[in-house]
């Protein structure tokens, strides 16, 4: 015989249905029986609700509403089920045993179930231990020799960005050029589709590749990049450009200093708040230019400009 779904038995028993109900869902009270907290929006079916207004409920997790069965009902059998089949009656389509609006009572408020997968992922996951700036030769710390760079991101409003590269000798800045990709803001986002706004990780790593190519191969050494996703195809950067990248600790901005200082002085150019696609890559290679042709006390008030000349010049 056929096993009976384990969500059937929602269903089937009222009793057990109104108590998964009634945790998820609650009102909160004052004693006197005052209902509290704002209404909160109509359930439209969307994922999550952003900067507004969630009605109070008990909102007990399916975990706790499981394993309280068996404390509140102890000699009843029929009043079990496990806090999966309370997961599976809320986010499978067709099942019917609760309302699919009490999503909206979880915590998360999640109208869609994250893949396991997904939950097990780690911010992090693509920075490896041979990979840590720990691992970056040690004269790349002494500044003595030139061809190590530090990068980041400028972020914008609607998910703008422009990469920023400083070789940590000269100070010489290279802006990168991430235009969205075509579709963007048209095309609906597609689950598991390709990022369109600029700076996905292939993406990003086909727009440093193409920055490499325009300077001598001799003025890269290394690059060290925050701990961002957008440089998580770094192996494959660096197989197709022979540049190892490295990456700084959490939360250590100091470890790219070059970088932070001079991500400073570009937004003069490119304020917080503003949308930076709205630039053509002719633009920022203009305010590099300017940046470069500033001159640097750290350079003996020449300019990273003059200082990567001579160097070049030292070498030939």
């Amino acid at each position: 015989m056929a096993q009976r779904p384990k969500t059937a038995k929602l269903a089937a028993n009222d009793r057990l249905r109104d108590y998964v109900q009634e945790r998820l869902s609650g009102q909160v009270s004052r004693p006197d029986g005052t209902v509290l907290g704002p209404q909160g929006p109509r359930w439209k079916g969307r994922n999550k609700p952003h900067r507004g207004d969630r009605r109070w409920v008990m909102a007990w997790s399916p975990e706790q509403i499981a394993n309280r069965l068996k404390v509140d009902f102890p000699d009843d059998e029929s009043m079990r089920i496990s806090h999966e089949a309370i997961y599976q009656a809320l986010f499978i389509e067709g099942r019917g045993a609760l309302k699919r609006e009490l999503v909206a009572c979880l915590r998360t408020g999640r109208a869609l179930r994250v893949p396991r997968s997904r939950s097990k992922r780690t911010a992090w996951a693509h920075v490896t231990p041979e990979v840590l700036i720990s691992e970056r030769p040690a004269e790349a710390d002494d500044r003595a020799v030139p061809g190590h760079w530090e990068g980041d991101l400028l972020i914008g409003l609607e998910r703008s960005a422009i990469g920023t590269l400083v070789e940590r000798t000269t100070r010489f800045t290279v802006l990168v050029h991430l235009p969205r990709q075509d579709g963007y803001g048209i095309v609906p986002r597609t689950k598991n589709g390709p990022p369109l706004a600029g700076y996905g990780a292939v993406t990003m790593k086909d727009a440093l590749a193409a920055t490499v190519g325009t300077l001598p191969g001799q003025l890269w050494r290394s690059l060290t990049w925050d701990r961002g996703k957008e440089l998580s195809a770094h192996a494959q950067f660096t197989v197709e450009t022979g540049v190892p990248v490295y990456f700084a600790d959490p939360h250590s901005p100091w470890q790219r200093g070059t970088n932070e200082n001079t991500n400073g002085l570009l937004r003069q150019y490119f304020p917080k708040g503003t949308d930076l696609s709205r630039w053509a890559a002719e633009d920022i290679e203009a305010v590099a230019a300017t940046l470069n042709s500033r001159p640097r006390k750290s350079l003996g008030w020449k300019t990273p400009a003059e200082a990567l000349n001579d160097h070049l010049l030292s070498i030939t």
